[in-house]
């Protein structure tokens, strides 16, 4: 898929629904129900100008509601803002719930900060109490959300502003969840036989989640290494060398064999049109291929909206991902090390490709050797890579996992130190082989990895800039997602 796609606004399908029974009822300083209701209408749609709005107009019948299905559908919106506009008759909106498509939806009610009446005696104030009546047209609705079987809808309430804000990150969510629909999965070439609790089943990948998967043989691997040009090899070679220091023992032949490695993963994801990819780098085959890992990434990847992980990890690269697509950031790839009780940490990071691009912390990287492959008879051992100390701060920590046909997403923050910050070592670079960091996390460590265990996960998570675990939050309500948020 490309980045436009994956760049673009969520788009919305907008059900507003008012009753027909008052449509034409008349008040002489304000205009009738109708009328006011337009204007209603025209603010709502103000309030959701970050949304690509699909607007049907006002549903006030059954042939409405229909009308708004067959649209939404055709326009493939991501979800549904829906909001009753004051009482309304329910037979267009239970019409809607029982024949829309699988689609989320977002049922809002808005509590305003006060009545524009004071009595309800002459005629225009009785039409804007008729106009007012949202809470009672909410409640009437929200028991048929129950009552019709369906999934993924999302009731809320609060102030215009409040609900603006959940709608902002709900429709993150379901854009997310729109674009998985739609995105490929590259595994190269095989699941991971030392690790197969982080097994995915296909099956339920593409029916449950969403993308399709596609196994990248080796020997492709193998073509696409041999067909690289000394031009893009130097030229990528030249970059990384320009940009990074580089440590006295790299042998710049062993440089090249890693760079070739590299571009070869970039050329298979572009030519298979891969939004994830899942690179098996401990398997021997990798090594017989390409004589090393790769241990670079290609900024490519993240020009398209694209994600590289390495081990084979299915789950954790659909985690990266969807975290990819829900802050558009730099995503790390870690699992925790260990845990130093005494100063309540714990380090975390990776061996393999990760994410070293991120322009503000471009002098936390070092071309260094992979000290952990330097002594194996393949032929660029110690090939180098890129040993980037992940950027301090905030951070979002989530994995995905499955268990018995089911998913489970856990999420928590964690602080990333900063050499300063880090109580063990005010050495940049801590753990040689490893992109990695040190994390202080929100609650005691000792009680997040027991929570964790108790929970029951692998080893790998996706880390970035920030706190989204709202939007992970609705994407698993949406998605039918076991949510575990630890605080």
């Amino acid at each position: 898929m490309n980045a436009n796609e994956k760049n673009r606004k969520p788009k919305a399908g907008l059900l507003l629904i008012a009753s027909p029974r008052f449509k034409n009822l008349n008040g002489p300083k304000r205009g009738t129900y109708g009328e006011r209701k337009e204007v209603a209408v025209k603010e709502i749609k103000a309030t959701l100008s970050f949304l690509d709005l699909v607007d049907p107009g006002i549903v006030y019948e059954r042939e409405h509601a229909e009308k708004a299905i067959d649209l939404f559908f055709k326009e493939k919106v991501d979800f549904v803002y829906a909001e009753f506009l004051s009482w309304s008759e329910d037979f267009a909106w239970i019409r809607f719930l029982r024949d829309c498509p699988d689609i989320p939806i977002i049922f809002c009610n808005v509590a305003k900060p006060r009545m524009t009446f004071e009595t309800t005696l002459d005629e225009d104030d009785f039409v804007d109490y008729l106009c007012a009546g949202t809470l009672v047209g909410s409640l009437e609705a929200s028991g048929s959300i129950k009552r019709v079987p369906r999934k993924g809808v999302k009731t809320v309430m609060g102030t215009r502003e409040d609900i603006t804000d959940k709608v902002r990150i709900f429709a993150d969510a379901a854009r997310a969840r729109a674009i998985l629909r739609r995105s490929n999965v590259g595994l190269m070439a095989n699941m991971n036989e030392a690790m197969w609790s982080t097994y995915f089943d296909n099956y339920d990948l593409f029916t449950k989640i969403g993308p399709e998967i596609h196994y990248l043989p080796y020997s492709d691997y193998g073509t696409e290494i041999e067909n690289l040009t000394d031009e893009e090899v130097d030229t990528y070679a030249h970059n990384l060398t320009s940009r990074y220091k580089m440590m006295e023992d790299v042998e710049y032949d062993k440089l090249i064999g890693c760079v070739k490695a590299t571009l070869a993963i970039k050329k298979m994801a572009q030519k298979s049109d891969i939004d994830c990819f899942v690179y098996n780098d401990i398997d021997q085959a990798t090594f017989r291929t390409a004589g090393c890992r790769a241990g670079f990434y290609p900024q490519w990847f993240n020009e398209n909206v694209s994600v590289l992980v390495p081990e084979a990890d299915i789950g954790a690269g659909l985690i990266t991902y969807i975290l990819k697509l829900i802050t558009g950031k730099h995503v790390n790839f870690i699992e925790p090390f260990h845990i130093e009780d005494d100063y309540g940490t714990f380090a975390g990071g990776h061996a393999g490709p990760n994410d070293h691009n991120d322009p503000a912390w471009q002098d936390n990287v070092i071309i260094s050797r992979d000290v952990r492959f330097a002594k194996t008879s393949w032929k660029y051992a110690g090939a180098p890579f890129a040993w980037y100390r992940i950027s301090p701060g905030l951070k979002t920590v989530a994995g995905l996992y499955e268990e018995d046909g089911k998913y489970k997403l856990i999420t928590f923050l964690a602080t990333s130190l900063s050499e300063k910050e880090t109580p063990q070592s005010t050495k940049k670079h801590l753990l040689a082989t490893y992109t990695h960091t040190i994390f202080k996390p929100e609650v005691p460590v000792k009680r997040l990895w027991e929570e964790v265990l108790r929970i029951g996960a692998t080893q790998h998570y996706a880390i970035v800039d920030g706190d989204c675990r709202a939007q992970l939050e609705d994407l698993a309500e949406i998605m039918g997602f076991d949510f575990y948020s630890i605080k």
